[in-house]
């Protein structure tokens, strides 16, 4: 089994995989291919310090510069204007409509392109690639024009020619992804590449995240439905394919989005869950940078925590883009 999985890597990465995967694709191991650290090998720094900087990312989210995603902005940390309960009510109301808008906005803009592809008008690519921008739409608009939160952004420096990345950012909230979306043009500018997020399967039994994700292209992986806050139940065989999918998003002009802490964070507050090192793995055996993204305060709006849940306690939220590293060389 191990002999495929590295087979794999091999056929799929050019010969690279060898030192990404040579040590996490031993089955025996209790952790999977891409949750193992390769920082426990050989003295390898690049989880320990990917663990150090998401820390950071968690903490804080301040910044030099600012960009508006359409909400007003605030130079408030987040969390630090709290609600009364006429406020968390109105705010409530706000992201309510905002789901709402997005469970009827998405079908109809997702619509066009699906249908072009069946009729064949264009093919899966560029379905894929007018979904993305569709959603983006979407979320950005909506969250102008229902201004449940107070969006800060802080950009990196835009590139002329953006490398290709892996993306990691910390995970504390349903709406997440949705916030990404909106922020995304502010804060990786209009030049980006555009990201494909590897997320878990389950969500599609919502038929809406269903309809975004499958649409837009992203990258499933598989997993039992244990709970947040317990250790992941991977799908042993569904590697294979999460490997070629990524393969082929690079080959198309996409970058990666992963969330290292491999669930959603039921304790944000308290800072990280464990930060895996499948971001560094793949960044060895691909060849790709690692860019950092930072959300705070998204879980004052929706809390991971079902005793909290959608009961708003601020409206402040940032979300920041980290400067790259230098270009990877082996």
């Amino acid at each position: 089994s191990s002999t495929r999985h590295l087979r794999a890597s091999r056929a799929l990465f050019g010969g690279a995989g060898r030192v990404g995967l040579s040590a996490v694709a031993v089955p025996r191991r209790r952790r999977s291919m891409l949750l193992q650290d390769p920082g426990r090998r050989r003295g390898a720094i690049g989880p320990s310090l990917l663990t150090r900087h998401m820390e950071t990312v968690a903490s804080t989210g301040t910044g030099s510069s600012d960009t508006d995603s359409g909400s007003a902005a605030t130079s408030a940390s987040p969390g630090t204007g709290q609600l009364n309960k006429m406020q968390s009510a109105l705010t409530k109301l706000g992201l309510m409509l905002y789901i709402l808008s997005m469970c009827l906005s998405l079908p109809v803009a997702l619509l066009p392109p699906a249908l072009a592809e069946r009729f064949r008008l264009i093919d899966r690519q560029k379905r894929e690639q007018y979904a993305l921008r569709s959603g983006c739409f979407c979320s950005r608009w909506l969250m102008r024009l229902i201004p449940f939160a107070n969006i800060r952004v802080i950009p990196a420096p835009f590139e002329d020619d953006p490398k290709p990345s892996i993306w990691v950012c910390n995970h504390t909230s349903m709406l997440d992804v949705f916030v990404l979306l909106a922020v995304d043009k502010a804060l990786r500018g209009t030049n980006k590449r555009p990201i494909k997020i590897v997320y878990w399967k389950g969500l599609e039994k919502n038929p809406i995240t269903k309809l975004l994700f499958t649409q837009c292209g992203m990258i499933s992986v598989d997993m039992a439905d244990n709970g947040n806050g317990t250790a992941n139940q991977y799908d042993r065989g569904s590697f294979k394919k999460l490997l070629r999918d990524m393969k082929q998003a690079f080959d198309e002009g996409y970058d990666v989005g992963i969330l290292p802490e491999g669930q959603l964070n039921p304790t944000p507050e308290r800072g990280l869950l464990p930060v895996f090192g499948g971001a560094y793995t793949l960044a060895r055996m691909s060849r790709r940078q690692i860019r950092m993204m930072a959300l705070h305060g998204v879980h004052n709006l929706w809390h991971p925590d079902e005793t909290i849940g959608m009961t708003p306690t601020a409206r402040d939220v940032e979300v920041r883009a980290y400067p790259g590293g230098k270009p990877f060389e082996s």
